[in-house]
């Protein structure tokens, strides 16, 4: 018997004599350290499931691999279990249980432990140093924060080292901060010291998002000034209440009556979960962050956030008796309310903070994105290739228009991307030349015959993918030619317009049928531009050839004028108009005489 055998043989020893009881479980590897922690409503059934035959999960297959011991503690509940679960993973930091990461790089607001303390934005904790509130996601909000309180309370900014003593002994001079009012003065005693504490303390209220508590306070100690006819005093503080009172209403986004709560919303992928936590006080969000968490053995949202709930309330501090979310958890606590909100405020609260959660995965997209630009080209094409059920991802695409005016100077355009990106290189011009009149299914069948049959010849690689500019006409002329004619098979696509002539639906198959893909999508934009792109295109040829035409037959006919001095008319003239209207003499500057005297009387002459 082989040592993996012989290991499996001794787990499932351990597994059956495991009880069918709420507890939590660990897995150790060869030596000795912990690398699982997990926990269950029923410890034999959950831990026996790792070793089914049928597990079809590569990572629980490799974790399976590393386990050369188990060891398990029952609890009286499933929500026991929960705690002793997320205690032990904080204990041990398995490698294979899921870690939470928050943008470490965050700023957060600090007031220090100075003798007179200031406030001030800064990116390195050090709680030795300060008391830190944040960190802030979002700057705009932080900066908001530092710039009511210094409108507010007026905050030393200066770096000096300020102490009882050396204010006492008057070591200090005033700054221009003190001349142009943002600063009091407490470093030369201007300003008094409980004066100053006073309005740190409520600075710090703001800070965790007291706001209308302190805002209560100061309208009391107004209405009390007045009332003692210090109406100097009385005015500063409405001055303070009224600048409380404009923030309050910008920062506020649910009713006040809502106090005390913690909202949690999640979304995922294959490989990551992205959790949204926020906590409300009277009405205002005063801690907001989200986590991205790597999934390691492909974890369900919903066994995610039961974890990271508790380490998040035990992280952030939350006492919160009311937990708001979009789903029940499975495992409850005693003491605490959880709420799924259908309507009102509360629901305004999860619906955003799920866009805040979708905002963070979408900015992490595109961070991954700049890094790996291949990255994002892929997942497009794959979108495609999904929505249109395809084999092969539709890397090469190409797409064709035709442009003539009531049949005149038929011309059409082939525009190929590559990778969804244009390959200009690739790009080709044709002249229609067996069709008379305005037949656009009849241009189409030739161009598409000369473009691919001269492809098979010269062995060139033929597209992934063909899109026509038109609906199921112009799919089947294109079908008729490749299937039928040349018999190659190549997926044929088309893009139809509204009445608008927006590009609004996605044709595929035959009989052609709509493609439920959005117009939204990154996918059908990347189409969309394809359209665009060949209509320019042909668009562009047949305006050139058009002008060539006119020019020729005005032009080119005089003897004596060759291309050269056709340019040098053009560029002085601007226009054949002008040609015709230029007198002898002007022509004459240009072209010279001889050539003036031909020209003027051609024209004359035709008149």
């Amino acid at each position: 018997m082989s040592k993996d055998s012989e290991r499996l043989d001794r787990l499932k020893a351990i597994v059956s004599a495991m009880p069918q009881k709420p507890g939590s479980y660990q897995y150790y590897d060869e030596s000795g350290t912990v690398i699982y922690v997990g926990k269950a409503k029923n410890l034999k059934s959950r831990v026996s499931s790792y070793f089914h035959k049928e597990v079809d999960r590569f990572k629980t297959k490799v974790l399976v691999s590393k386990i050369h011991n188990i060891t398990y503690t029952v609890v009286n509940t499933e929500e026991d279990a929960l705690l002793l679960e997320n205690s032990l993973i904080k204990q041990y930091n398995p490698k294979y249980n899921i870690l939470l990461k928050d943008g470490k790089t965050y700023p957060s607001i600090v007031i220090t432990k100075e003798y007179f303390p200031r406030i001030f934005s800064t990116r390195i904790i050090n709680k030795k140093f300060g008391q830190y509130f944040g960190p802030y996601s979002h700057l705009g909000t932080m900066y908001a924060l530092l710039d009511l309180i210094k409108k507010l309370y007026h905050p030393r900014t200066c770096r000096l080292l300020l102490t009882e003593k050396s204010v006492m002994e008057g070591k200090h001079q005033t700054c221009l901060d003190y001349h142009i009012k943002n600063c009091k003065a407490p470093c030369v005693g201007k300003q008094s010291y409980e004066d100053y504490m006073e309005n740190i303390r409520q600075a710090r209220e703001i800070l965790k998002g007291n706001t209308r508590q302190v805002q209560k306070l100061i309208h009391e100690e107004m209405l009390k000034a007045a009332s003692e006819l210090r109406f100097e005093d009385a005015e500063e503080l409405k001055r303070k209440y009224m600048v409380l009172d404009g923030f309050v209403a910008k920062s506020e986004v649910v009713s006040n009556t809502i106090n005390d709560v913690d909202v949690f919303t999640i979304t995922d992928d294959e490989q990551n979960a992205f959790l949204n936590y926020m906590h409300v006080t009277n009405g205002s969000i005063n801690q907001s962050r989200t986590y991205e968490i790597k999934k390691k053995l492909g974890e369900t949202k919903e066994e995610i956030l039961e974890l990271s709930i508790l380490q998040i309330r035990e992280e952030m501090g939350s006492t919160s008796k009311e937990i708001i979310l979009e789903e029940l958890p499975e495992t409850q606590h005693e003491g605490i309310t959880y709420t799924i909100p259908q309507r009102g405020d509360k629901r305004t609260l999860l619906e955003l903070s799920a866009l805040n959660c979708k905002q963070y995965r979408f900015d992490r997209l595109k961070q991954a994105e700049k890094l790996n630009p291949e990255q994002r080209i892929t997942r497009i094409l794959k979108e495609l290739q999904t929505a249109l059920g395809m084999e092969k991802l539709p890397y090469t695409i190409e797409c064709f228009d035709n442009s003539n005016i009531s049949g005149e100077d038929a011309v059409a355009g082939c525009v190929v991307f590559k990778g969804a990106k244009p390959s200009k290189k690739d790009y080709r011009k044709y002249n229609i030349k067996t069709v008379e009149g305005p037949d656009d299914y009849a241009s189409m069948k030739e161009v598409v015959r000369r473009r691919y049959s001269r492809m098979i010849e010269e062995n060139t690689p033929l597209p992934d993918l063909i899109i026509t500019d038109g609906g199921k006409g112009q799919m089947e002329v294109v079908r008729q030619v490749v299937e039928d004619e040349l018999g190659i098979n190549i997926p044929i696509a088309g893009l139809a317009k509204d009445d608008r002539h927006r590009t609004n639906e996605l044709l595929f198959g035959f009989p052609p049928l709509t493609i439920g893909l959005k117009t939204t999508s990154e996918a059908f934009k990347m189409l969309t531009r394809l359209q665009d792109e060949v209509h320019r295109y042909a668009i562009t040829f047949h305006r050139d050839k058009r002008s060539k035409r006119a020019l020729h037959s005005e032009i080119d006919d005089i003897p004596g004028i060759g291309p050269k001095t056709k340019e040098q008319l053009l560029k002085s003239f601007k226009s054949l108009k002008r040609i015709k209207e230029a007198t002898e003499a002007e022509l004459a500057a240009v072209i010279g005489a001889s050539k003036a005297k031909n020209l003027h009387a051609f024209f004359h002459v035709k008149q």
